[in-house]
């Protein structure tokens, strides 16, 4: 893995790092902008790792308030590490995170939802937009029916998951915050503002 980090912490969370790999092109992240670092941790991956590769890692899951799949990439793109390290981490007593753009049914062809209920706390969401239009110029997603994929998800993940957050970015040009909120909030989710260019 050479200098790859893997996992790393903010505040009293407890980060993981599994995959370089995404189904956006966010114009906003950093990644897009050729920054490969997040506060002062570098995490570009050379290869996607493996749940041996990350279980090591995890430390004691009691000194943390949750572990959170969130990298340099979309983590369901590495599901299988991800829901064999999420159960690893829920069979020693611990919180459960992932931040998602929830494109990963869309990518999966499946609804991988009832798979991440089985030891998955909480999502976090990147909705980011209020419609195709604005989605497609801010988010650049390289499947079709981007949009639609992820509101579908949105609509469905309270049936699986107990807590699902979904953001949208103050600050991006065209985007309407109360109409973000609106979708969220139908979608019987809890909305999150967030603000351009704070990150974690």
């Amino acid at each position: 893995m050479n200098s790859s980090t893997l996992v790393y912490d903010i505040r009293n969370s407890r980060y993981l790092n599994i995959t370089g790999r995404c189904t956006l092109r966010c114009v906003f992240c950093p990644k897009q902008q050729g920054s490969t670092q997040v506060h002062e941790y570098q995490l570009k991956l050379d290869t996607q790792p493996s749940a041996d590769d990350i279980i090591p890692l995890l430390g004691d899951v009691t000194q943390f308030d949750e572990y959170v799949f969130c990298g340099y990439g979309e983590p369901t793109l590495n599901l299988e590490t991800l829901l064999v390290v999420a159960k690893e981490i829920k069979n020693r007593g611990g919180r459960v995170r992932v931040n998602t753009d929830g494109l990963g049914n869309l990518f999966h062809r499946r609804n991988i939802l009832p798979e991440l209920a089985n030891c998955v706390d909480s999502l976090s969401i990147s909705l980011n937009t209020q419609n195709e239009t604005v989605y497609q110029t801010h988010c650049q997603p390289k499947l079709k029916h981007s949009w639609q994929a992820v509101n579908e998800f949105i609509q469905l993940a309270p049936q699986f998951i107990d807590k699902v957050q979904v953001s949208a970015i103050d600050g991006l040009e065209g985007v309407d915050i109360q109409a973000c909120r609106a979708l969220v909030e139908t979608a019987g989710c809890e909305f999150k503002h967030r603000t351009l260019d704070i990150v974690g």
